[in-house]
């Protein structure tokens, strides 16, 4: 059973950084290109960013590129994105998908995600 434990999001005020972990189990991490997905109320998922299996390519999104970085540690089959100079529509559900190694690939969420907050 595929499953992965988000952990990091929360309130932060604009300008301000927080970092996003989800650690995967039930599935061949390392095999897999990973990506992060969020959703903000009444929109759409929006794709933020991706990365190859072996963490070797990374792509973003153009409303976070210079601010977010996707990285993954396959040792700890856990997947991160550290997000930088937050903005309030940064506000959003942030999912963990498989896939999505870039905009427009498919990709799949998984769980409930973790909310971040970017608010004065």
């Amino acid at each position: 059973e595929v499953q992965l434990v988000y952990s990091g999001g929360g309130l932060v005020q604009p300008g301000g950084s927080l970092s996003l972990s989800c650690a995967a189990s039930g599935f061949t991490f390392r095999s897999h290109d990973m990506s992060w997905v969020r959703q903000a109320p009444g929109k759409g998922p929006e794709w933020v960013s991706g990365i190859s299996s072996d963490g070797g390519s990374t792509n973003h999104a153009d409303s976070v590129k210079g601010r977010f970085t996707i990285f993954r540690d396959n040792a700890k089959n856990t997947l991160y994105l550290q997000m930088n100079s937050l903005k309030p529509e940064d506000t959003a559900v942030y999912f963990c998908a498989t896939g999505g190694r870039w905009i427009g690939a498919d990709y799949r969420t998984w769980g409930q995600g973790t909310q971040v907050t970017v608010s004065s």
